[in-house]
């Protein structure tokens, strides 16, 4: 237990340097007729929680507009009270409400305001800032309604993690708007009361760098935008059979197999990602995809091929191949501390193996099939992984293939169709839904509809066996993203499917048309804070508006 001062407020007046062209938050109201919106049958103008997203579990408001005072004050409580990654998400995020305020504030004309909400408190139950599966998110967010005779009153959010702050931010930022006409930024229909908290633990999104090499300050420009949408897995797919760009300082002369000697990230890199995703409240699962999806990896060491003709899988009759392995996951464990870790295998074709005479062979004098190998690789990966104190997730061919022999604390993940999920939590196996058809973001034909319309429960009546589905997850395959695409291929889309797993089963059952306008405006908002998210309604994802007209009805 911390000293007893630990639970006084901790009172920090941060004064902020804003930059000159602000990026304000504005609703559809604030800056289109009100006769176009009243013209749209998509839009609910009566609902003030429609601009919320993702739908928190509980709300309530009332009809009354306070203003925010442009000298916002943080002030903080309780164990986690001195928590920094608080703090500075709290700069981050009044930097973003009151960006528009700074541009437009010293001009004349401008009006006085007789400021509502003048501080914001935030209560932390916790000081411990373990990041992992299970965390806690949950919050309480209330935002008083200003009344005659008070001068300024506090807005109250309470977490019971440092996390669950962060999350209450997030919805928080989305409440305050910029009033164009009041050259204010405002709260509309307070008084608000909101207790929020996510349906599943595991809300993830996939990258992959193997495809095409995406940048570092791109990759943090994905998980700015992941928290805003409050997903909290990075599936960072590094390596594939194309580039290995990844340093592993065990084997220096892996990264031979990046595609140039630019297009590659330093253990630094890889440290520099995860801190950055942790201030966001984002774990990182990495994945090294064995024994198939592998042929970069012989460049620097050939020895890892079956033969310099057939390069993939990687040799199953060398101890080598596994002492690469190892090394690899023990270079790899400083760096990435979430519980899970991915090893892929997936797609493994054997022929390279059976084609090999002393692959052959050795499979021959093991009494093995191919098959055999294949099943004997995955489960000695496994056990690597699970040396280093990992959890280990596998695409669901190893289930498909030998559900029986896999370790029975394996993550099941789900891609290759519907009704893998279920199938596996009643074999007692943890999921993670990935329907390829619904939830695989380079199939640009996918729209949002489908991508929102799809459960990771489908098909799991057994409450104890939906227990065992721990979330799911968007991928953006690599093939034909990179940094000039890769955003507005995966923004809004992947927002559709955040909200299905933050948001209770009730809310995201609604109904279409209550989602539409809600996931335009979040759109927009990405928008406006620098992420370049598609238009909504495409033919095919990450195509440009059509025509002329506003962001909030493309």
């Amino acid at each position: 237990m911390r000293p007893a001062q630990m639970y006084t407020v901790c009172l920090l007046a941060l004064v902020l340097v804003y930059p000159t062209e602000g990026r304000g938050l504005s609703k559809l109201w604030s800056i289109i007729d009100v006769d176009l919106l009243n013209s749209s049958t998509n839009t609910n103008t009566d609902d003030p929680v429609t601009y919320l997203w993702p739908m928190p579990k509980k709300s309530s408001n009332g009809n009354t507009t306070v203003a925010v005072d442009p000298d916002l004050v943080l002030a903080m409580q309780g164990n986690g009270c001195y928590s920094s990654l608080v703090r500075d998400a709290f700069a981050r995020y009044k930097q973003i409400i009151l960006s528009h305020h700074v541009k437009f504030s010293n001009q004349s004309g401008a009006r006085q305001a007789q400021y509502g909400i003048g501080r914001l408190i935030i209560t932390v139950s916790s000081a411990d800032e373990t990041l992992q599966l299970g965390t806690d998110e949950s919050y309480s967010l209330y935002v008083p309604a200003h009344t005659e005779g008070s001068i300024i009153q506090d807005a109250m959010l309470e977490a019971k993690t440092v996390y669950g702050a962060l999350r209450g931010l997030e919805t928080f930022s989305q409440l305050c708007v910029f009033n164009f006409m009041t050259k204010n930024v405002e709260i509309a229909n307070a008084p608000w009361d909101i207790q929020d908290e996510p349906r599943f633990g595991f809300r993830g999104l996939l990258i992959d760098t193997s495809r095409h090499y995406q940048p570092v300050e791109i990759i943090k420009q994905i998980i700015e935008a992941m928290s805003y949408a409050k997903l909290n897995v990075l599936h960072w797919h590094i390596i594939d059979e194309e580039s290995f760009p990844l340093e592993v300082p065990s084997y220096p002369e892996l990264w031979k197999g990046s595609y140039t000697g630019w297009e590659r990230y330093t253990l630094d890199d890889a440290r520099d990602i995860v801190e950055f995703a942790k201030s966001r409240g984002i774990n990182v699962m990495a994945e090294i995809d064995v024994p198939g999806h592998a042929e970069s990896w012989g460049v620097g060491y050939p020895d890892l091929w079956p033969s310099v003709d057939c390069r993939e899988p990687l040799d199953v009759s060398k101890n080598f191949t596994f002492e690469v392995i190892a090394s690899m996951l023990a270079d790899l464990r400083k760096i990435f501390s979430f519980g899970l870790f991915h090893l892929g295998g997936d797609e493994v074709h054997t022929d390279c193996w059976t084609n090999s005479p002393k692959i052959k062979e050795w499979l021959d004098e093991h009494n093995m099939t191919a098959y055999d190998g294949y099943e004997y690789f995955v489960l000695r990966a496994q056990e690597l992984a699970i040396t280093q104190g990992w959890t280990p997730v596998n695409w669901e061919e190893t289930f498909n293939a030998f559900s029986e022999r896999l370790n029975p604390n394996t993550v099941v993940h789900n891609w290759l169709g519907s009704g893998v999920c279920p199938r596996a939590v009643a074999k007692g196996f943890k999921c993670i839904f990935s329907n390829q058809g619904v939830w695989y973001l380079d199939h640009l034909d996918v729209p949002w509809e489908k991508v929102y319309s799809s459960d990771p429960l489908e098909g799991i009546a057994d409450a104890s066996q939906q227990q065992l589905v721990i979330g799911g997850e968007v991928c953006m395959w690599g093939e034909t993203a990179d940094a000039s695409d890769i955003q507005q291929t995966i923004w809004p889309r992947a927002a559709a499917a955040a909200e299905r797993l933050w948001s209770t089963e009730d809310d995201t059952s609604n109904g279409l048309s209550t989602a539409l306008p809600r996931l335009r405006n979040f759109r927009c908002v990405l928008n406006q804070r620098g992420i370049a998210a598609a238009p909504v309604t495409n033919e095919l994802a990450r195509e440009p508006p059509i025509g002329a007209g506003s962001c909030y009805m493309q």
